[in-house]
Formats: C-alpha cells, sequence, structure tokens
C-alpha cells in the first residue's frame, strides 16, 4: 500500500502522520483500531492475525528484516 492510501487511512482513525515513517504510521493505526501494534514484526513469516489490513505487506517487511 502506498504511503497516501496509508495516510488516508490514519486521518479516519484521528492518527497523526507528521514525521513518522510508514511502518510507525502503519503501527499507530493497528493501535486505534484496538489491535497490537506488530507490524513489520512477524518472525519465520508466522502471524495469526488472519484479518489485519496490514498482513500480506507485514509479512513481505518483516522477512527483509
Amino acid at each position: 500500500m502506498k504511503m497516501p492510501e496509508v495516510r488516508r487511512i490514519a486521518k479516519g482513525w484521528g492518527v497523526k502522520t507528521y514525521r513518522l515513517n510508514k511502518g510507525e504510521i502503519i503501527r499507530k493505526i493497528q493501535c486505534a483500531e484496538g489491535n497490537f501494534p506488530c507490524f513489520g514484526s512477524a518472525v519465520a513469516g508466522v502471524c495469526d492475525q488472519k484479518g489485519c489490513l496490514w498482513r500480506e505487506e507485514c509479512l513481505a517487511v518483516s522477512v527483509k528484516h
């Protein structure tokens, strides 16, 4: 997902995005949604959050780390 879309979603949740990178914004959105702020932290491609909007991108980012 591109940054403009992430920022639009953040705005909808009342999340401030100034000076935050994409991962930080997504984690703040996850908190606003009442979820764990776990974006980019999956270990060995394992994630039990099946309904997460960020799941596919999160797993892709997690593999890089």
